[in-house]
């Protein structure tokens, strides 16, 4: 089974109270990839970048056994670049600088070896780029995972719409979930969503977990407790990778798995808001994330006795 992951590879340059860095590594994609790989699951990027990428990153990248023949390299070009501050309580972020360079005419080149791959994951991309990507796979994934924002929903309504027509699960927040169905109470707006196309809405609550929608049942999960937490830039997109991977490396399309999954995605998130960027991430080991998912494990079992 096999993993294909659309993105951004990118630069960020990240503020919060613990502290700041110049620019380092980020993007959806290399989240999405790094956690797959945690996960040992065979995971290819389409994505685009400048020829002011360090070469370093790349080979990091391929060391991990994640497949980067899909990221075109436009070598007269600046790779995309995004600077965010935090706000105290982690929640909230004021965009301070972004830059699309070449990520503007991203023109999605999907490699021959992951065209026919089993699980598609969308990351937050213009719409118009991901409908292309789903266009040009040689057959129709077994699932298809899409993650948007709010930004694609203010500005290109009717090309996402097409996008969750053809998605079997999206990943989104509680804000935007409201404001893509129209409803405040979330099981109302997931109901809504399903509508609109996909079997799975998961949405998102930050620091209080994450809800699993299907055909009117419902899965929810607290957010691991952490002690220290430094920067949540990419806890989505890794939420989104260590979901996609598992699905990938158990090939189980059912709700049951995805509630696994569900588990597996949040307890990878929960390293990479241990350090800045993707330094935590690159170096989860097996027995990490085993004792993640023991604590979450230990955080929702009980025996009740009335």
């Amino acid at each position: 089974m096999k993993l294909l992951a659309v993105g951004t590879v990118a630069f960020d340059a990240i503020e919060t109270p613990f502290g700041k860095t110049d620019k380092i590594l980020g993007g959806a994609a290399t989240y999405i990839g790094l956690a797959a790989s945690a996960l040992e699951a065979e995971v290819g990027l389409v994505s685009v970048i400048g020829g002011d990428f360090p070469q370093g990153y790349l080979d990091m990248l391929t060391s991990k056994n994640i497949n980067i023949d899909g990221v075109e390299i436009i070598k007269e070009g600046k790779t995309f670049f995004w600077s965010g501050k935090y706000h105290n309580d982690l929640n909230s972020r004021d965009t301070l600088v972004t830059e699309l360079n070449v990520l503007e005419n991203f023109d999605p080149k999907i490699p021959a070896s992951f065209a026919d791959a089993d699980v598609l994951m969308l990351g937050n991309l213009h719409p118009a780029v991901q409908l292309a990507v789903l266009e040009r796979m040689s057959q129709r994934p077994k699932m298809v995972i899409l993650d948007t924002m709010n930004f694609w929903m203010d500005l290109t309504w009717d090309l996402l719409m097409e996008v969750i027509a053809k998605t079997d699960v999206i990943t989104i927040n509680d804000e935007e979930a409201r404001q893509l169905s129209g409803e405040y109470s979330l099981v109302k707006a997931a109901q809504k969503i399903h509508a609109l196309g996909p079997k799975f809405v998961i949405i998102k609550k930050g620091e209080h977990g994450a809800l699993l929608f299907h055909e009117g049942k419902i899965f929810a999960i607290p957010a691991l407790p952490l002690e220290e937490v430094f920067d949540p830039t990419g806890a989505g997109d890794t939420f989104a990778g260590g979901l996609a991977a598992y699905i990938t490396k158990t090939g189980d399309f059912s709700f049951d798995n995805l509630k696994n999954a569900l588990i597996v995605g949040s307890a990878m998130a929960s390293f990479t808001v241990e350090k800045f960027g993707t330094v935590r991430l690159e170096d989860v080991t097996k027995e990490e994330l085993k004792g993640r998912i023991n604590q979450f494990r230990e955080l929702t079992t009980f025996e009740l006795t009335m």
